[in-house]
């Protein structure tokens, strides 16, 4: 399938800023199952300092605003052909070791509520993969899905005892899970076409365990099924701290405000 994918982000200040930087992970990967045919950053209000690839293998770029300037504005667009692996990814790559992606972050220590999960889901499962599937599903019977009611700074262990929250926690829960489990487990932020719109409301997350024998699987716990061509992935890392899509600072007091327009179709 092919996607193009058109990302804006727009930032306001109250007051002039005289320095900013934003650090951008939005470029998707190149890797088993997606191609990238084409992608364009562009900027207007400031300006790409440099490039690079992370210890994850993202490609991250760092975008400073032009000093005096009171809005930022990035926007990316792009083609992308993607197959159905049945969210297999594949063998470990990149500079990490795979047993680095069995740390937990503070974002998914486990605790009380991850500890429960793995007592819940028992042992009678005929593959690893079922095992695999089977927590995802019980990662979103304790975490229904609701908006608002969360933020990017809540914790595996904070959704799991509020009951709800949204797909970063979901994905942060199972990795909390997987990695109690002895999984190596990572955090996927990415796109998702959505079947019945264009115009989506946040880019995705989801989750991948690395399964002996297989590699790396992908598991999107509020859709309850593994990704297929409709998901572009963007970045891993060990919580959305790492793989978070836009993330950066400013100096001084000015108010901030962010518009995000997102759109996927076929």
């Amino acid at each position: 399938m092919r996607l193009r994918i058109h990302h804006q982000t727009s930032y306001q200040y109250d007051t002039p800023v005289q320095y900013a930087l934003q650090q951008l992970r939005l470029r998707p990967k190149a890797d088993a199952g997606q191609t990238v045919l084409d992608w364009n950053l562009g900027i207007d209000g400031g300006r790409q300092e440099l490039e690079f690839r992370d210890h994850h293998g993202n490609f991250v770029e760092l975008v400073s605003i032009n000093p005096g300037r009171r809005e930022l504005h990035i926007a990316c667009n792009g083609e992308i052909e993607t197959s159905d692996r049945a969210g297999i990814v594949g063998r470990h790559e990149g500079p990490a070791p795979l047993w680095f992606y069995q740390r937990n972050s503070g974002l998914t220590r486990p605790g009380p509520g991850a500890r429960k999960l793995v007592n819940a889901l028992g042992k009678d499962h005929e593959t690893e993969i079922a095992r695999l599937h089977a927590l995802s599903g019980l990662v979103l019977e304790t975490i229904r899905y609701e908006t608002d009611r969360t933020h990017s700074r809540t914790t595996a262990e904070e959704a799991l005892a509020a009951g709800h929250g949204v797909c970063q926690d979901h994905a942060h829960a199972f990795l909390a899970s997987a990695r109690l489990l002895g999984y190596p487990a990572r955090y996927v932020s990415g796109y998702l076409m959505m079947t019945d719109r264009v115009d989506q409301d946040a880019s995705h997350a989801w989750a991948e365990a690395h399964v002996e024998g297989i590699g790396w699987v992908g598991f999107d716990v509020a859709n309850g099924i593994s990704p297929d061509e409709r998901y572009v992935r963007i970045a891993t890392g060990l919580d959305y701290l790492d793989a978070s899509p836009v993330s950066g600072l400013r100096l001084g007091d000015s108010a901030e405000s962010m518009v995000v327009t997102l759109q996927v179709e076929q």
